[in-house]
C-alpha cells in the first residue's frame, strides 16, 4: 500500500481520504491481545459526544489492567479522526435544507451500519461560527424556540454567568482567542485562529468502521454527502493501546515515525508525555459537559434548541519529547512536579497517579514555596466543581466533580495528515510527536478559564509571578500550540446544519 509520504506528496485530497498512512499500524499492534467481544446496541443518547458503552480499566499505576488495581481509567478509542470543512452549498433556504436532509440520512444509515464506538464507531458533527453567521444570517420561521425575525447571533446560547460578570450578553459559543504561553515553533508564525464551518470527529477501536464512515460523509457518489463540503484538513490520531501489557501506541508509532525522544517514552504510556490522562475521576459525566445541566449556566433549560448539546475547543500542538524527558525535565519527578504538582512522589515508572485535589489556594502556595506549579493541579480550581450542585435533573453532584470531558488524541503528522493549504499550515511530510487536543464544555468561556489556569492566571486576578513558557509553569514549556477553533455540537436531533429548517 502506498505510505502517507507518497500519497501526500502530490497533495490530492481523495488519496488522503482512502488512506491512512501509518495509522493502519494500529489495529495490527492492539488487535491480537484485545478482540473485543461484539458491542451490544444500545438506545443513541440524545448527546452526539457521548460513548454509551465506555471503555473502564482498574489500574494499579502501572498503565495496565489489573485485579490488583485501584484507580478506574477509561480507555477511549484507539483511533481518533477529525476532518474539517467549509460548506460547497449555496447559502439559500432551499439547497441548505436539501443539504440537510441528505447529511442526516447519510448519517443515519451510519447509525444502523455501526453501533457506537469504541467497538463500533460514534460520530459528532460539529459547527463553527462562520456557518452560523455566513449561512443562518436570520431565522424567518418562527417556531417554539425562537421568534421570526431572529438574527445571528441572537439565536445561539447564551452564558448567563459570563454575561452577568461582563454587563453584556456573551454566547457560549465564541471565537477562539490566544493565551499568554502561546508559542508556536520558530518561524511558523502566529497561532492560526481556523474559520472552519464544520468539524466531524470520527471515534472506533477499528479504522475500518472510521474509513467506511468518512467515504460515506465525504466521498462523491450520489449516496455519499461530500459534495455538501470543502475539505480544509484531515487530523487522524490515536490513543491507548498498552493496558493490554503490550507496548504503548505512543511508543511504537513515535519510533516507527523516527521521531526525536521517541525511545524515552515509557513502553505502557498512553500518550507520548508518559502518564495518563483519562482517570475516570478526573472526567464529567456527558451531562456535565451538557449546555443546559446547571442552573443559570446557559439559556438552554429547559427547552432550548441546543439542549444536550456542548462546545467543542480543537487545537493542534507539537510536543517537545527531547525536552520533556532529557533536557528541561530530564528526571522521573522533575515530569511528576511538572505534570501534576510540585513536592508529589510517585515511585519511578509510574504512568497512572492519582495525585490530591488542588483549590486556588493549594496552587498559589506552590507558587510561594517551589516557584512552580502542576499542569493537572493548576486547572483543577476552575475545571471542577468548587461546591456541591444539583442540577436541572435533580442529579445531586459533589464538590470537585471534573466539568469538562476530554476527546484528545497522539498524532504523528506534522501538523495535519492532509491540509487544502500546505503553506499556511506549514504541511512537513516528517512525522513529529503532536496532540489534537479537543475537550466538551457547557461554554467557551469554561475552556478559556481552564486554559489560562493553565498559564497560572486565576479568574479573581491572582496570578503566578513568573513567565508562563517558564519550565516552572508545568508542561508549557515544550508544547507549541499551532492551530485552534471553538466549535458548537448540537444535540443528535440538530446535528444535520442546525437551523436551516428556520430558513425561508
Amino acid at each position: 500500500m502506498p505510505s502517507r509520504r507518497h500519497l501526500l506528496a502530490g497533495g490530492t485530497l481523495a488519496a488522503a481520504l482512502a488512506s491512512a498512512g501509518i495509522y493502519e499500524l494500529v489495529d495490527a499492534l492492539i488487535r491480537a491481545p484485545e478482540r473485543p467481544a461484539a458491542p451490544t446496541r444500545l438506545p443513541l443518547p440524545p448527546e452526539q459526544y457521548a460513548i454509551p458503552q465506555p471503555r473502564v480499566i482498574m489500574d494499579d499505576g502501572s498503565g495496565i489492567a489489573s485485579s490488583k488495581g485501584t484507580m478506574p481509567v477509561a480507555i477511549p478509542p484507539f483511533h481518533a479522526h477529525v476532518i474539517t470543512a467549509k460548506l460547497n452549498v449555496p447559502g439559500k433556504a432551499k439547497p441548505l435544507q436539501e443539504a440537510q436532509r441528505h447529511l442526516e440520512g447519510v448519517l443515519q444509515r451510519l447509525e444502523q451500519q455501526f453501533p457506537s464506538a469504541p467497538g463500533g464507531v460514534t460520530i459528532t458533527v460539529a459547527w463553527g461560527l462562520p456557518y452560523f453567521e455566513h449561512y443562518i444570517p436570520r431565522l424567518e420561521k418562527s417556531s417554539g424556540y425562537f421568534d421570526a425575525g431572529t438574527s445571528y447571533p441572537a439565536y445561539l446560547p447564551v452564558d448567563l454567568i459570563t454575561s452577568k460578570e461582563r454587563g453584556r450578553t456573551v454566547y457560549a459559543l465564541q471565537e477562539s482567542r490566544t493565551f499568554p504561553s502561546d508559542e508556536p515553533p520558530p518561524g511558523f508564525g502566529p497561532v492560526r485562529l481556523e474559520q472552519n464551518d464544520v468539524a466531524v470527529l470520527l471515534r472506533s477501536d477499528s479504522l475500518a468502521h472510521i474509513m467506511a464512515a468518512t467515504n460515506a460523509l465525504f466521498g462523491t457518489e450520489g449516496n455519499q454527502a461530500g459534495n455538501l463540503f470543502r475539505v480544509t484538513s484531515i487530523r487522524r490520531g490515536f490513543t491507548g493501546g498498552a493496558h493490554t501489557g503490550r507496548q504503548g501506541l505512543a511508543s511504537k508509532l513515535a519510533i516507527k515515525g523516527g521521531i526525536p525522544g521517541a525511545k524515552l517514552i515509557p513502553r505502557q504510556a498512553p500518550i507520548f508525555l508518559g502518564f495518563t490522562t483519562t482517570l475516570r475521576d478526573a472526567e464529567s459525566s456527558i451531562p456535565v459537559s451538557n449546555l443546559e445541566t446547571f442552573p443559570g449556566w446557559t439559556d438552554q433549560w429547559p427547552d432550548g434548541y441546543f439542549k444536550h448539546g456542548t462546545i467543542m475547543p480543537l487545537s493542534h500542538l507539537f510536543e517537545d519529547l527531547v525536552a520533556w524527558y532529557s533536557k528541561t525535565f530530564p528526571k522521573f519527578d522533575d515530569r511528576t512536579h511538572a505534570m501534576f504538582r510540585p513536592g508529589v512522589s510517585f515511585p519511578p515508572g509510574t504512568v497512572t497517579a492519582d495525585p490530591p485535589e488542588e483549590n486556588e489556594a493549594d496552587v498559589l502556595r506552590d507558587v510561594q514555596k517551589y516557584h512552580s506549579y502542576g499542569h493537572n493541579g493548576s486547572m483543577q480550581p476552575v475545571n471542577r466543581l468548587q461546591k456541591e450542585m444539583t442540577s436541572n435533573y435533580g442529579h445531586v453532584y459533589p464538590v470537585n466533580t471534573a466539568i469538562t470531558n476530554r476527546g484528545d488524541f497522539s498524532t504523528v503528522d506534522n501538523p495535519f495528515h492532509y491540509t487544502s493549504d500546505p503553506v499556511g499550515d506549514h504541511y512537513s511530510r516528517r512525522e513529529a510527536a503532536g496532540l489534537h487536543f479537543l475537550l466538551f464544555a457547557p461554554t467557551t468561556e469554561t475552556f478559556n478559564r481552564v486554559r489560562l489556569a493553565m498559564d497560572g492566571e486565576f479568574p479573581g486576578g491572582k496570578r503566578a509571578p513568573f513567565s508562563p513558557r517558564s519550565p516552572g509553569a508545568g508542561l508549557n514549556s515544550v508544547v507549541h500550540t499551532t492551530h485552534r477553533q471553538n466549535f458548537l455540537i448540537p444535540p443528535r436531533s440538530h446535528r444535520s446544519f442546525p437551523l436551516a429548517e428556520f430558513l425561508a
